[in-house]
C-alpha cells in the first residue's frame, strides 16, 4: 500500500513540476486560495509531492510520511468535494496540467475517494497496527 502511494504521489507531482505555470492556472481555478499564494504553491506542493513520494518507497519517516500523504490526499479530495457544490466544474489537475485532462467533477471524487482511503488504510497498516501491543 505505501509503495501503490509512492508511486501516485511521483506520477502526480511529474507533470506539475515540469509545467508550474500551468498548474497555477488550474489551482486558480479552484478559487480556495488567495491569489497570492498560488504561484508559491504551484511551485512547492508538486516538491512536496515527489519528496514524500520518495519517502515512501524508501520506507524513511515512516510515520509521518503516512500521515501527510493521508491528510494530502484528504485534503485533495475536499477542495474538489467543495468545488462540485459550488457548482464548478474544474480541471483535476491531479495527473496532468492540461486543461481538458478528461473526466469529470463525479469521476474525480470517486477516483480520488479511493485514493483517500488507500491512504488511510496505508496509515493504519503503517502506524497504528504497528503500534498494538501484544496480543491486544
Amino acid at each position: 500500500m505505501r509503495l501503490f502511494l509512492a508511486g501516485l504521489f511521483a506520477y502526480a507531482s511529474l507533470d506539475k513540476i515540469a509545467h508550474p505555470d500551468q498548474f497555477a492556472a488550474i489551482l486558480r481555478d479552484y478559487r480556495l486560495l488567495p491569489q497570492a499564494a498560488v504561484p508559491f504553491t504551484a511551485v512547492v506542493l508538486p516538491w512536496l509531492e515527489a519528496v514524500l513520494a520518495l519517502a515512501l518507497a524508501l520506507g524513511k519517516w515512516r510515520e509521518g510520511a503516512l500521515f501527510l500523504s493521508a491528510a494530502l490526499l484528504a485534503v485533495f479530495w475536499a477542495s474538489l468535494a467543495v468545488n462540485m457544490s459550488r457548482g464548478l466544474d474544474v480541471s483535476c489537475g491531479c495527473f496532468s496540467t492540461a486543461k481538458d485532462s478528461g473526466g469529470n467533477m463525479a469521476w474525480y471524487l470517486v477516483r480520488d475517494g479511493f485514493f483517500v482511503l488507500a491512504g488511510l488504510a496505508a496509515w493504519h497498516l503503517g502506524v497504528w497496527r504497528r503500534r498494538r501491543p501484544p496480543g491486544g
